[in-house]
């Protein structure tokens, strides 16, 4: 009974603030922060930092080199025992090229923002900020320590940002995710595949396409013989997919091709799978007599399984039935930071951040109403936890 009370005092103490938390939205996509572009991420990073510095965090900005600055805030409010730690995951990164905004500017209409960013996932990063400022509040105090950790490069693959993220995730009791959340009614993610990049090269012959063609062995028509055998390893009721998604190879139509080289995408939602998988793609041999094979790559993010996400799945219906939503979950194709710490056997949950639609697209946005739902949602784990 005293949890619900303190649910429904985090509620209420958000229902009148609903127009503040579009402040920070706006102030967050209007700065621009494409993952190759370091000093855009790092100009937003200094305005996410400053926001947490305001609410007594210790900031540390964690340096890098190419990619933008990683930021970690440790939030241990006054009274709180500190028992164990909470990890709170999100990214500053966007998939959107400088120059976006002036083609789809931030607004507000009918009850929803707009604005590349906004969904993926600066809305997460500020119902982060209001969750907090709700426990603080309503004065409900977590009893472990949060520490809060945007990365610079989740867009991309987390290439420099993975070890910190596995470091802060084994000393934590649970991992809570902010990205997107799934579906217009906003599911929570209990499951992801795995997701990889397979390159295969393969190497033939050149030979003048009408002098001499059979002294050539053809690249592409080996890739084409490949392609056609990988295609067959698709199992979607076992959520394994296999899809050739950029090819190259040639120089001109009178040559007999000596390379081609194709990227290929898979996923998977088992980790045994995967790794089958994975000894399939290295098991291939040439088909035509004199080419030869090269193979590279494999998977980049294990898959989110959700005997990992159960528990805290668990709880969150039980908070979310305090508030009077139902809270449904989701098992998604796309892979996120979550990943690699439910790989890890942390009890971990995703999509925590805004409900909305549109991510990598024009129309990306977020039902406003939905950020004060969530920042509450947000702020009963930090507490029950």
């Amino acid at each position: 009974m005293k949890e619900t009370s303190q649910v429904l005092s985090i509620v209420e103490w958000l229902r009148p603030r609903e127009a503040a938390m579009t402040r920070p939205l706006g102030q967050f996509v209007r700065a621009e922060s494409p993952s190759f572009e370091k000093t855009a991420v790092d100009r937003f990073g200094g305005i996410v930092a400053a926001e947490w510095r305001r609410r007594g965090a210790r900031v540390k900005l964690l340096r890098q080199s190419e990619r933008g600055d990683h930021i970690r805030a440790e939030w241990n409010p006054r009274g709180n025992r500190a028992t164990g730690q909470i990890l709170v995951l999100g990214h500053l990164d966007t998939v959107y090229g400088l120059g976006t905004l002036a083609r789809t500017p931030f607004r507000l209409s009918l009850g929803r923002a707009y604005g590349p960013g906004t969904f993926d996932m600066k809305g997460g990063l500020v119902i982060a900020l209001f969750a907090v400022d709700a426990l603080v509040g309503t004065g409900w105090t977590p009893q472990k320590r949060i520490i809060f950790l945007w990365t610079s490069d989740e867009e991309i693959g987390s290439g420099t940002s993975r070890a910190t993220i596995e470091r802060e995730a084994r000393r934590s009791d649970a991992v809570l995710v902010l990205e997107p959340a799934s579906g217009p009614d906003g599911r929570v993610k209990t499951g992801r595949k795995g997701v990889g990049e397979i390159e295969i090269v393969a190497t033939g012959r050149a030979a003048h396409a009408g002098l001499n063609p059979g002294d050539g062995i053809n690249a592409i028509e080996e890739m084409a013989l490949q392609i056609a055998r990988i295609s067959r390893w698709n199992q979607p009721r076992r959520g394994i997919t296999v899809n050739a998604g950029v090819i190259e190879g040639g120089t001109r139509s009178n040559v007999i091709p000596e390379k081609c080289r194709v990227v290929v995408d898979v996923r998977a939602e088992r980790a045994g799978d995967m790794r089958a998988l994975e000894r399939k793609f290295r098991a291939l041999r040439p088909i035509l007599r004199g080419a030869k094979l090269e193979i590279r790559g494999g998977f980049n993010r294990p898959p989110m399984e959700r005997k990992n996400c159960a528990a805290l799945y668990g709880k969150a219906r039980v908070l979310a039935k305090d508030m009077g939503v139902a809270l449904g979950e989701a098992h998604v194709g796309g892979a996120s930071d979550g990943n690699f710490t439910a790989a890890m056997g942390i009890p971990t949950l995703d999509g925590l951040g805004a409900v909305g639609e549109g991510a990598h697209s024009t129309n990306e946005n977020i039902l406003i109403r939905s950020l004060r739902e969530r920042a509450a949602l947000l702020a009963g784990l930090l507490a029950t936890i």
